[in-house]
């Protein structure tokens, strides 16, 4: 098998599989399994689990952050794009399978035990947090309002997950709404 398809099957299993229920729960026999490559494949593409889960956090944060980018970008006005976000969290959340944060989840996992893991949850987090001072910035905002809509946006994810129900992203929205009227002028 061509090793880039190799490593193609290998990260769609590990997404679908430590997404679904956590990295420490599949285990490298079972993701072999899953993807159809062997296990001397996947090693020498992989040569430890913790080398494949941190290919899974990185490919994921590029397809995330590309996804919002994409949607985003088709709305028009500066905030009606800040509020975008929120619509697109909530159309993730209301997606089959939503499990929350990826990043959060694997942090809560292995944070505390491995560097490559905490490093991809805090470079993730950092690049949605720099997104969002750009849009705040082009929609006139202060400098702490990006960091508030991180929390509004940080805060729905976490509580979607939670509650099973994608309508923390409508009460975000709303309150980013509330944010860009108190910070500058209204919507």
């Amino acid at each position: 098998m061509d090793p880039d398809i190799a490593r193609n099957r290998l990260l769609d299993a590990a997404e679908e599989l430590f997404y679904g229920r956590g990295v420490q729960a599949v285990g490298m026999d079972e993701l072999r399994s899953a993807s159809g490559v062997s296990l001397k494949r996947l090693y020498q593409l992989f040569p430890s689990k913790a080398d494949i889960i941190e290919a899974y956090l990185r490919r994921r944060d590029t397809r995330w952050r590309e996804s919002l980018a994409a949607y985003v970008s088709e709305r028009t006005g500066p905030r009606v794009k800040v509020l975008a976000v929120f619509d697109w969290l909530h159309d993730w959340f209301a997606g089959p399978g939503f499990r929350g944060c990826a990043f959060i989840n694997a942090f809560g996992e292995l944070g505390a035990v491995s560097p490559a893991v905490a490093t991809a949850a805090r470079e993730h987090k950092d690049a949605f947090h720099r997104y969002l001072a750009e849009l705040a910035a082009d929609a006139g905002g202060p400098p702490e309002l990006a960091g508030q809509l991180a929390l509004l946006a940080e805060g729905a994810i976490t509580t979607a997950a939670v509650s099973g129900s994608p309508e923390a992203a409508r009460r975000a929205r709303s309150t980013a709404e509330t944010l860009l009227q108190v910070k500058g002028n209204p919507v």
